[in-house]
């Protein structure tokens, strides 16, 4: 259980880098950070998936409470405002907290004149429903009355956007008994409040001038006009229990307690999915929060605020977060699910926001598929499944490549896979500011053949697996001149690595760690007797106590903080920034090259310490996008990332570290 104290609760500064997340299993969720206070505009206590996983709206913002004792008010919320040129924090009731912890989900504890509450957040898995609790644990012999007011602050936006005050907002209110409906603008869902007030008031006011700060930081748009329709009022002191079911669909209030009891049976079991070490444990219930419903199947979001599932990020997250955990159908599901969107031999990049057709602009995307495929076969023996729903279109994909698709990808003379053309960034390393592409990687990227001829390997071994031995024998081939070229072309011996892109006599030297998937994947490419020598050489210049840097210091390009407005941010991506992920590939690799033992496996788990303390930072119970390259590395990007909650999972359950 992840816990903070009132000294930490109470410093804004530090309590506002903490923040929690509920999600629901459908692409929506709630999130902020430990005192309440909202410092993104993707903050929101119900961030709904109008059609899961897309389409994710804020319609809840924020809930505004003020706590009634003995005739005198109090105000437990917190959140900045602008004005007269400066920011201005109102109210301040983070000085009223006592304590957070999550357990598992959000619970703050309050002391008001002489009243201590208590207050959870629990996000239902497959609805777009929150419920929100208020509880009192006790109080003096002098606190005679203790009401609470709820005022419930509604944006009706896109998650990307912000809402600014406007007079075609509706504001009538449906009231029936302990249910009160708002649609603010026609078109848009319905937002059902199930309550057990004592009464509801009609309001009707606009709160202006929030400031988020971290989206000012960020460059964006950080202000925001919020609608309160309607006032909820509880006499606490008599009931002792506020209960308040905020959802896109209808409920009695007196679901509450069975939704409440359904889900912590839910998050139990998936924690049983776990190896019992407290690291597993926790990011086996972090993992949960990435798969998400595609339809009748199943798919990942990529990272937790904005990101929706992405291709190259599935595949790459999908053995951590299913396989390594024992979820074999959905693993199953997701695989069947992405064969249906393959296109022209390629998986979609990234599935758009609003639903419509898949982006392609992806070399390794359909690449990965054939490595979490791999590893499916490896951990089950499921031949029948591949070959009844996967193999024809895994056949269709190599061939595909082989004789050439979208941009410029193909199998080149050497037998190595050439891709990319001018303004569209193919690989993983896919910063893009406006027309520039940050590092463009056009020609044989280091990472993609590595992915090319394991590939190759894997359809060959099912070739022959379903009787195909005509094909095994041509993929076979394929993959035999691919592993000549790679080990004649891709060595510099004056690094003692491998060159990160070869396009014909450019050869790229920069040492970044897209290298080490030459040894990582399932059938590496690289020769044994030069692994060492490529792990060593990654492990000075790169491993960092949160993952890999994408570019060595020493380089006249590289950047150490991932900071700043969007230019800023994108420029430095991919050019030095840490990305935890890749820790898993290097301690593969490592473990690979020099023996998987007592020593080898304490060290491998001696560079997972600080990712462990990690979890009480930044996304609570989960791990960062990325990090600064430069210590002491601050954390950065979304908060809760799929394939570095994925890949650290994999190596601690597979290499029991």
């Amino acid at each position: 259980m992840i816990e903070f104290d009132a000294e930490i609760c109470r410093n804004l500064q530090n309590a506002s880098e903490r923040e929690w997340l509920e999600t629901n299993g459908l692409g929506g969720y709630a999130s902020s950070t430990i005192t309440g206070l909202n410092t993104r505009r993707y903050h929101a206590l119900l961030m709904a998936a109008v059609h899961p996983p897309a389409e994710r709206m804020a319609l809840l913002s924020k809930l505004e409470e003020t706590l009634i004792v003995n005739g005198q008010s109090f105000d437990l919320s917190v959140n900045q405002y602008s004005g007269d040129g400066e920011s201005v924090i109102h109210p301040q009731g983070h000085l009223m907290l006592s304590g957070f912890r999550l357990d598992p989900w959000p619970v703050f504890t309050y002391l008001v004149a002489g009243v201590e509450i208590e207050k959870s957040i629990c996000m239902i898995h497959g609805e777009n429903t929150v419920v929100v609790q208020y509880r009192m644990l006790g109080r003096t012999q002098d606190v005679k009355t203790c009401h609470l007011e709820l005022r419930p602050l509604v944006a009706f936006r896109d998650y990307h956007s912000t809402a600014h005050e406007n007079d075609s907002i509706e504001r009538s209110i449906s009231e029936s008994e302990e249910l009160a409906t708002i649609r603010p603008w026609p078109g848009l869902p319905e937002l059902h409040f199930a309550h057990n007030a004592d009464s509801v008031r009609a309001s009707g006011h606009w709160y202006r001038n929030f400031e988020y700060s971290i989206e000012r930081d960020r460059g964006l748009d950080f202000k925001e006009d919020l609608f309160n329709h309607f006032v909820l009022g509880i006499d606490l002191g008599r009931k002792k229990r506020a209960t308040l079911i905020v959802s896109t669909n209808r409920h009695e209030i007196t679901d509450a307690a069975g939704m409440i009891r359904h889900e912590r049976e839910r998050r139990g079991r998936i924690e049983g999915f776990s190896s019992g070490h407290n690291l597993s444990r926790a990011l086996t219930l972090a993992a949960d929060q990435f798969i998400v419903d595609r339809g009748a199947r199943k798919s990942v979001i990529a990272g937790y605020h904005w990101f929706a599932d992405w291709g190259r990020d599935t595949m790459i997250a999908l053995p951590g977060l299913t396989l390594s955990t024992g979820r074999i159908e959905i693993a199953r599901s997701i695989l069947l699910e992405f064969s249906h969107h393959v296109s022209q031999g390629m998986l979609p990049n990234r599935f758009t926001d609003d639903g419509e057709t898949p982006e392609y602009n992806t070399v390794d995307a359909t690449l990965w598929y054939f490595e979490a495929i791999r590893r499916l076969i490896d951990l089950t023996g499921d031949h029948d499944f591949v070959r009844e729903n996967l193999y024809s279109t895994l056949v269709e994909i190599i061939e595909r490549h082989v004789n050439g698709t979208r941009y410029g990808i193909h199998r080149d003379e050497d037998g190595l896979l050439y891709a990319g053309v001018p303004g569209v960034q193919l690989t993983w390393m896919d910063a893009k500011v406006g027309d520039w592409v940050i590092t463009p990687r056009i020609g044989k990227p280091v990472e993609i053949q590595a992915l090319w001829y394991n590939a190759l390997r894997v359809i060959e071994n099912l070739s022959e697996t379903v009787g195909d031995q005509a094909a095994a024998d041509r993929f076979g081939r394929y993959a035999g001149k691919a592993y000549a070229s790679f080990n004649r072309t891709f060595w510099n011996s004056e690094t003692g690595c491998l060159y990160d892109v070869v396009n014909g006599e450019d050869r790229d030297g920069s040492i970044r760690p897209n290298q080490i998937f030459s040894i990582s994947l399932g059938y590496p490419i690289l020769e044994v007797e030069r692994s060492l020598s490529v792990i060593e050489t990654v492990r000075e210049q790169l491993l960092t106590p949160f993952g890999l840097r994408t570019l060595s210091p020493h380089d006249p390009a590289y950047r150490g903080a991932y900071q700043g407005g969007v230019v800023s941010r994108d420029s430095a991506y991919h050019q030095g920034t840490v990305w935890p992920w890749l820790l898993g590939p290097f301690i593969e690799a490592y473990l690979k090259v020099n023996g998987k033992n007592q020593h080898t496996r304490m060290l491998a788990g001696s560079w997972l310490v600080a990712i462990e303390k990690h979890l009480s930072h930044a996304g609570l119970g989960n791990i960062s996008e990325v990090f600064d390259g430069d210590a002491p590395h601050r954390p950065g990007g979304c908060i809760a990332q799929a394939w570095s909650v994925a890949e650290i999972l994999r190596v601690i359950n597979e290499y029991e570290l």
